[in-house]
C-alpha cells in the first residue's frame, strides 16, 4: 500500500487544525473523504484539501456512512468528545483501523465498550494523546529510565489553560465544551497531563491506577467572565455552570506512587500542565522548566532557585528522547511544537507497518476514566473509588511496544 486512505470524522477547530498542518502534509497519508453534522465545515475541508494535494475528498454528515466507505482504509475522529467513543467502535466494528482523539469519558461502561469492542475486533486503534510526544515529556521519561531521579514516587500534572471564551462563545461557535460545563463537574481533559505520566509510571505496563478521590472548588469564573465580557447574553447571564474553577483530583497506584492532577479552565492564568516529575535522587518540574539533582546544589542556591530556572535545556543534548534526537535532526513541523505531527506519525506508522500502537485501548480507557470517575468522587464529597484494571489482569506481564 503506497498510501493510506483517510477518513476523518469531525472538521471543528481541532480536525480542521490537525488537516492543515499535520495529516495532509504526511507523504503517506490521502485523504479521501471529511464527515461533520455542519455542511459548512465539510467545504471548508474540502477546499483545503483540494488546495494543499489538488483532490477534493468526499463529503459526508453521518460518519457511519464514512466509516463505510469503500474508499476509507484508516478513520480519524475528532469530532465533539460525546461522539468519540462511539464513532470509534463503529470504525473497529467495520474493521478499519482508528485513530481517536482526546477527551473524558462519560461513564465506565463506555470505557469497557471500547475495550471489548477491540478485543472482540482486533481491529487496530490508537488514542491520539498529542503530550505523549512532547520533548520535555520523553526528556524525562529518557531520565527515569536511565535513573537520574532515582525511585519515582509523586508526578503532578494539570491542564490550566485560561479557556472562557471558547466555552462562554460555545453556541455561536458550535462548541462542545459549553454543555459540558453546563451539566458536569468533574476533572473533563486529565490525559494531557496523565498520558505523560501514565508512560514515566508504566501504567498498565507492570503498575496500574488503584483508586482516585476528587475534589472541586465552587464554579465563578465563567459567570464572572460572561457578567464582564457578555453581559448582553441573557441566556447565559441567567445559566448556572456546574463545573468548578479548579479541580484537585489524587490518585494512588499499584506500586505505592500518587498522581495528582489539576484541571484550571475557568479563571485567567497563565498556560500551563505543571508536569513535574519527584523521585528519591531528584525531579523534574515543568513550570519554571528546571532539572533538580540531589546533592549538586548548596542551601542557598535551593533557596533561591529562580536563577536556575530554564536548565533543563543544558540537560538536552545528552538526554533528549531518541524519538526527539530524530525529529530534529529530520526538522520539527506540525502543530503544538511537533506533538501533533509526532503522534499522527506514529499511529499512521503502525497501521501501514502492522506494529502494535503505541498509545493503545487500554491507555485510553483506563486515562478516560478519570473523568466519570472524578464526577463521582466528586459528587460524594470527595469520596475514594476504584479505578477499574481495563487490561484484566495483563498489566502484571504488559511491556510498553514503543516508549
Amino acid at each position: 500500500m503506497e498510501k493510506l486512505n483517510v477518513g476523518i470524522i469531525g472538521l471543528g477547530s481541532r480536525g480542521q487544525w490537525l488537516m492543515r498542518d499535520v495529516i495532509l502534509l504526511m507523504p503517506t497519508v490521502k485523504v479521501t473523504a471529511v464527515c461533520d453534522v455542519y455542511e459548512d465545515r465539510n467545504e471548508q475541508a474540502a477546499a483545503l484539501t483540494e488546495e494543499i494535494c489538488g483532490h477534493r475528498p468526499a463529503m459526508e454528515t453521518d460518519y457511519k456512512k464514512l466509516i463505510h466507505r469503500d474508499d476509507v482504509d484508516v478513520v480519524v475522529v475528532t469530532c465533539a468528545w460525546e461522539s468519540h467513543v462511539p464513532a470509534a467502535i463503529e470504525a473497529m466494528k467495520a474493521g478499519k483501523p482508528v485513530g481517536m482523539e482526546v477527551g473524558g469519558a462519560y461513564s465506565i461502561k463506555q470505557c469497557w465498550d471500547l475495550v471489548d469492542t477491540y478485543e472482540a475486533t482486533h481491529t487496530p486503534f490508537m488514542f491520539l494523546e498529542n503530550c505523549c510526544y512532547g520533548r520535555r515529556e520523553l526528556m524525562a521519561l529518557n531520565m527515569v529510565k536511565q535513573g537520574l531521579f532515582g525511585d519515582i514516587v509523586h508526578c503532578r500534572g494539570g491542564y490550566m489553560h485560561d479557556l472562557r471564551e471558547e466555552v462562554a462563545k460555545g453556541e455561536e461557535n458550535r462548541h462542545y465544551r459549553l454543555r459540558n460545563y453546563t451539566h458536569r463537574n468533574a476533572e473533563n481533559y486529565p490525559t494531557h497531563e496523565l498520558g505523560p505520566i501514565a508512560k514515566i509510571l508504566g501504567i498498565n505496563h507492570g503498575n496500574r491506577m488503584l483508586s482516585l478521590t476528587a475534589m472541586s472548588s465552587r464554579s465563578a469564573g465563567l459567570h464572572e467572565y460572561v457578567k464582564d465580557c457578555m453581559s448582553d447574553n441573557d441566556k447565559l447571564l441567567h445559566t448556572r455552570f456546574a463545573q468548578g474553577d479548579v479541580v484537585n483530583t489524587l490518585i494512588k497506584c499499584a506500586g505505592g506512587e500518587t498522581i495528582l492532577l489539576t484541571l484550571n479552565t475557568t479563571l485567567p492564568r497563565f498556560y500551563s500542565r505543571d508536569f513535574t516529575v519527584c523521585g528519591t535522587k531528584g525531579m523534574y518540574e515543568e513550570e519554571n522548566d528546571t532539572v533538580f539533582l540531589d546533592k549538586k546544589y548548596t542551601m542557598e542556591e535551593e533557596l533561591f532557585w529562580n536563577k536556575f530556572w530554564g536548565n533543563a535545556k543544558e540537560y538536552e543534548e545528552e538526554y533528549d528522547h531518541p524519538i526527539w534526537k530524530k525529529f530534529l535532526a529530520d526538522g520539527v513541523q506540525g502543530g503544538h511544537g511537533g506533538m501533533d505531527w509526532l503522534v499522527f506519525e506514529a499511529f499512521f506508522d503502525s497501521i501501514m507497518n502492522g506494529k502494535p500502537c503505541p498509545i493503545d485501548v487500554y491507555d485510553a480507557a483506563s486515562w478516560m476514566s478519570i473523568t466519570a470517575l472524578s464526577e463521582e468522587s466528586i459528587s460524594l464529597g470527595g469520596q475514594a473509588v476504584a479505578i477499574p484494571d481495563f487490561t484484566n489482569g495483563a498489566w502484571t506481564t504488559s511491556v510498553d511496544p514503543a516508549f
